[in-house]
């Protein structure tokens, strides 16, 4: 066996047929790859593209978190520096004793004594020391003022005279408190108490400011006090946040344990038109932002039905401020609205939290642009599908008109079309002639209106098994052809006789010797067949014509091979149906009702054995109002026997061979075609008809005589209903 007749080489084949016929396939497939490769390659490239976002924005995080603690502990350190300077210390030492001596006096001194200006005159020439031996330090370090407090958090000496004497500030409270315990404290920016110039020269009350603030020891190294170096957060903090930036959208920003962002943002300007920052004159981001989350983009047009602080903090803020660090490059929606992706972190010994953002447009806009190349490719093979089907259908459509065109010209290659005989469920027979033989001859088209290509294939398959038979009671194929307009057709020997259903509905009953006489022939049309594993699976009286041919009367001819079934399953496989019921209900075994895929050789004796229970009463073995009813019968229900409803007239030999062909269990039945003629040949009814009675039979039935037998008590009505029912299907 070669490739091709392989189930894997027909299957390609046919495949192949398909494609070549069906060119709007081709799209599609294209399009069915194309979806494939671009979800994969999408999808791949995707996950790429987030695991190098991911990893950049951790690494610029742990970067700029790594810088931003290490200008913390610098500051820190000169902060401890300006705290264990010799005279730094000395300066303070005195200030905090004068507090001291100052505390006692308001406490417990006389009146008079209260005015005394002693204290307050040997306070400033201290304090001026000590802003004279500070100057330096500050300059160099670029810090822009400074305060000390005693462990009271009285402020004995500032920078600022206003702030001298006031006690627990609560702007200064959080850090100072830490800085008393004996800890080295750097405090987030927070506005400041005091007048202060910004870096546009304007002095105000309420500009970023923040402090890093040192313990003062005594000599056994308890803490006395502290000193606060105040520090500009644009001139370096800032900065170094600014530095965390990822292409035009990316930004790193600092805040607070409340979500108030404590560095600036690079989308100030934008900020402003937005509405989300006061429209004045050099106005920052930096103490006036709210991380929240406006639920949708306001760079689109979007403006929030409610304030600020009534909305919940950013999915990062919120996750920040409860400790918990992360990475999110699937988007969520920044302060503005945007999708961003971004990573953060919070530095607890800071009440600090930081991130770093880009928004998800620019981060994947490689992605974007191939989503969109992709749509544009899946787009236009989506129009050439549809231009190519449309150009199908037309031509399909054109094709039928022409293949009509030509069935009305009535002429198909070399036959000429005389008459049409009978049409069935996929195609018309019309009688016909050879245009050079002039010979008689039955022509079986396609019906125009049921070319596809399960039709087609049936149509062949039809052709194909019954060239294969060749049993003089199988009907004989002379030729099988398509037409140039597309017309499948083949040509059959003509017979001129009547099918089993027309005699018995037109003539009645027939006698029990010409029952056998023609079963005996059916039996050998069949025995080829299912020795060549074939199964005819449609045998009903309409299938089976009686003819005059060659001198002889009353000769078989078994028809219709179209929905035959190889029962071996390597051959059946793309041949036959696919497992549904077929047939005709008023012949069908009970196991082609139930199990389809399961019928063989006895399933053909069980239609046959209806077949000849219906010659026999005229009437069908089982009758019903509808199609379920009636197969229901045939499984489970036991024939009433002919002889029963004759009254006799049958013997118990040729009913015992009927009624065991019909019987539920293919095992109880004869198993095969031969055994069953066996035994209709030992029938008494076997002698009964002779070649003379069919001459005479057929000499009156070609003179259109009427002919006379016994009539059948009731020809089933609903004979020619179910047929017809399940010849449509």
């Amino acid at each position: 066996m070669t490739f091709r007749h392989t189930s894997v080489g027909r299957s390609l084949s046919r495949t192949a047929l398909l494609l070549k016929k069906n060119l709007w396939f081709w799209p599609v497939i294209a399009i069915v790859l194309l979806s494939i490769i671009g979800v994969t390659v999408r999808r791949a490239i995707e996950t790429t593209m987030k695991e190098n976002l991911r990893s950049q924005l951790q690494t610029l995080l742990n970067a700029e978190t790594a810088m931003l603690r290490k200008w913390f502990q610098s500051q820190a350190a000169n902060a401890e520096t300006v705290a264990n300077d010799l005279q730094v210390r000395q300066a303070a030492y005195r200030l905090l004793d004068l507090n001291d001596d100052l505390n006692g006096v308001l406490n417990g001194a006389p009146d008079s004594a209260i005015g005394e200006t002693a204290p307050a005159t040997a306070r400033a020439t201290t304090q001026q020391g000590l802003q004279a031996v500070l100057a330096p330090e500050l300059a160099s370090r670029k810090f822009i003022g400074f305060f000390v407090v005693d462990r009271s958090q009285r402020i004995v000496a500032a920078s600022d005279a206003s702030l001298v004497g006031q006690r627990e500030i609560p702007q200064y409270e959080p850090f100072l408190k830490r800085v008393l315990d004996g800890k080295t404290v750097v405090s987030t920016p927070f506005p400041s108490v005091v007048m202060m110039k910004n870096e546009y020269g304007e002095s105000r009350t309420g500009e970023a400011t923040m402090y890093v603030c040192a313990p003062l020891r005594d000599q056994s190294f308890n803490v006395v006090g502290a000193i606060a170096l105040q520090l500009r957060p644009e001139l370096e903090f800032t900065q170094i946040l600014q530095l965390g930036r990822i292409g035009q959208s990316g930004e790193t920003y600092a805040f607070d344990g409340n979500g108030v962002m404590v560095s600036n943002s690079r989308f100030d300007e934008e900020l402003i038109l937005l509405g989300i920052l006061a429209d004045r004159e050099h106005s920052r981001s930096i103490l006036n932002v709210q991380v929240r989350d406006p639920s949708a983009d306001m760079t689109k047009g979007y403006r929030p039905a409610r304030r600020r602080a009534e909305m919940p903090l950013t999915k990062m803020a919120a996750a920040a401020i409860d400790g918990n660090a992360g990475v999110d490059v699937e988007g969520y929606r920044d302060y503005r609205g945007v999708p961003v992706a971004g990573a953060w972190t919070w530095l607890p010994e800071y009440k600090l939290g930081l991130t770093t953002e880009i928004d998800v447009a620019e981060a994947f806009h490689a992605l974007t642009i191939l989503r969109r190349t992709f749509w544009i490719l899946y787009g236009l093979l989506v129009a050439s599908a549809v231009a190519i089907f449309v150009f199908t259908v037309i031509v399909a459509r054109m094709q039928r008109e022409a293949r009509t065109a030509a069935i009305e010209a009535q002429q198909l290659g070399q036959y000429t079309l005389d008459e049409k005989i009978g049409a069935g469920a996929m195609g018309v027979v019309y009688r016909g002639r050879h245009a050079m033989l002039q010979r008689a001859t039955a022509i079986k088209l396609l019906d125009v209106d049921k070319v596809d290509k399960a039709s087609i294939e049936r149509f062949e398959r039809e052709v194909q098994i019954t060239c294969q038979l060749n049993h003089s009671s199988t009907i004989q194929i002379y030729d099988f052809g398509r037409t140039p307009e597309g017309v499948f057709y083949y040509a059959m020997e003509y017979l001129g006789g009547v099918d089993l259903q027309t005699l018995v509905e037109k003539y009645g009953r027939q006698p029990g010797g010409r029952v056998i006489y023609i079963l005996l022939q059916a039996c050998g049309s069949l025995y080829e067949a299912h020795s060549k594993g074939l199964v005819h699976r449609d045998i009903k009286p309409a299938n089976i014509m009686l003819n005059r041919r060659g001198g002889e009367s009353d000769v078989v001819k078994v028809l219709d091979f179209g929905l035959v079934k190889a029962i071996d399953e390597k051959k059946q496989a793309g041949q036959t149906g696919d497992g549904g019921l077929t047939g005709t209900p008023l012949y069908m075994s009970p196991e082609a009702i139930q199990t389809p895929m399961s019928v063989d050789a006895r399933s053909d004796l069980y239609s046959l054995g209806a077949v000849a229970y219906f010659l026999l009463t005229g009437q069908a073995v089982f009758d019903a109002d509808n199609i379920v009813a009636l197969c229901q019968k045939h499984v489970d229900e036991t024939p009433i026997p002919p002889s029963e409803r004759l009254g006799g007239e049958v013997s118990d030999e040729l009913e015992n061979a009927v009624l065991s062909c019909l019987e539920k269990s293919r095992a109880k039945r004869p198993q095969t075609a031969r055994d069953l003629a066996q035994m209709l040949a030992k029938c008494p009814e076997a002698a009964e008809w002779s070649i003379e009675k069919a001459d005479a039979w057929w000499g009156k039935y070609e003179r259109g005589q009427t002919i006379e037998n016994t009539p059948s008590a009731d020809i089933a009505s609903t004979q020619s209903n179910f047929d017809r029912t399940m010849d449509a299907n």
